[in-house]
């Protein structure tokens, strides 16, 4: 495949990593970024072409596809003109800043005929695959009871460099740009949410527009409850968590350990502890996980066939982090069906 980079900025450097790693599979066609000199220092580097505009990565006949690594309030332009031009899509996370925006880009894709990825990395864990293969066996039983915890920290400086936390550039706080990776995971294995009850808040440890704090109940559409607590407020941070209990047995993913525990006795732990950017650093996690998306969504554009997170699959998460922050904003339980 042959992909061109929209967007040089920090989220950008487990992509370049990983496309480093890839260089047998993928080529690079060029990067671009609306900062001359960074654009500049980064195809430098690696030794990539230097797209001048867009436009040019639009009417390049050697780029098949694009990896958009830009803030969400920039998706809806680069995605129109680049699925126009007949190029595939593969996007950070999130798709767009509210559910509506992400189904409209959703829908347009889907009739001009490009594949549209979203980079949701947890899934490719070796640990989280083991997981949905173990709840897609039923081997824990019936779900009982989910609960999703993200305690990460965010120093202030984060928030003061450009406009994250805005509603403007990202669409909200925590939710949609820390536990969005974790509760796309979830409803990935438990299936949907039915309804929510939720409280989000701004912590007085940070200074943004957005929530830095967010817990919510759920009744999933299978009937069993479940939990968010999500923060970037958590002093130096921990690690993610989705514990999951059932009739036979409760799982606990932990970053990217799993330990299963059978009410038989067994227990069972599979990958190991890694580095997944809970604290200061944003950034410091492998990019294993981000190899892995850009494979995949490779081999679906020279194999014809859907990237194992599309677009649409995307929808589901946007969903539900819109009946939170609706829920928040009226103080009571909303149903995902009124989400339209």
């Amino acid at each position: 495949m042959r992909i061109a980079i929209i967007g040089l900025g920090m989220a950008s450097l487990p992509h370049l990593a990983a496309l480093k790693n890839l260089s047998d599979k993928v080529t690079v066609t060029g990067v671009y970024c609306r900062d001359d000199v960074l654009r500049e220092k980064v195809a430098n580097e690696h030794g990539y072409h230097a797209f001048s505009s867009l436009d040019e990565i639009a009417l390049c006949q050697q780029t098949q596809a694009v990896l958009l690594i830009t803030p969400p309030s920039a998706r809806y332009e680069i995605i129109n003109k680049m699925s126009a031009s007949g190029k595939h899509i593969l996007s950070e996370k999130p798709l767009e800043r509210s559910y509506s925006s992400a189904l409209a880009l959703v829908e347009m894709c889907e009739a001009r005929g490009v594949k549209l990825g979203v980079v949701f990395q947890h899934r490719f864990r070796v640990a989280a695959m083991r997981l949905a293969d173990i709840m897609k066996d039923g081997k824990l039983g019936d779900l009982a009871l989910v609960r999703a915890e993200i305690p990460w920290w965010r120093e202030q400086a984060y928030y003061d460099a450009g406009a994250r936390g805005t509603y403007a550039q990202d669409g909200g706080g925590v939710l949609i740009t820390q536990a969005i990776h974790v509760l796309e995971l979830m409803l990935s294995i438990t299936g949907p949410v039915k309804k929510v009850q939720a409280l989000c808040a701004t912590t007085k440890l940070h200074n943004m527009e957005t929530e830095d704090f967010a817990s919510c109940g759920l009744v999933f559409e299978g009937g069993f409850p479940g939990s968010i607590v999500a923060t970037t407020a958590s002093y130096p941070g921990g690690a993610e968590k989705l514990i999951i209990d059932g009739t036979l047995g409760s799982a606990t993913l932990e970053a990217g350990k799993l330990v299963i525990n059978f009410r038989d006795g067994r227990t069972v732990e599979v990958g190991e502890e890694t580095r997944t950017g809970c604290g200061a650093n944003p950034m410091d996690f492998p990019c294993d996980w981000h190899q892995s998306v850009i494979e995949d969504f490779a081999s679906s554009v020279s194999d014809n066939r859907d990237p194992k997170i599309t677009g649409r699959t995307a929808l589901g998460v946007h969903k539900l982090l819109e009946a939170i922050r609706r829920s928040s904003d009226s103080a009571a339980m909303v149903s995902l069906a009124d989400i339209v």
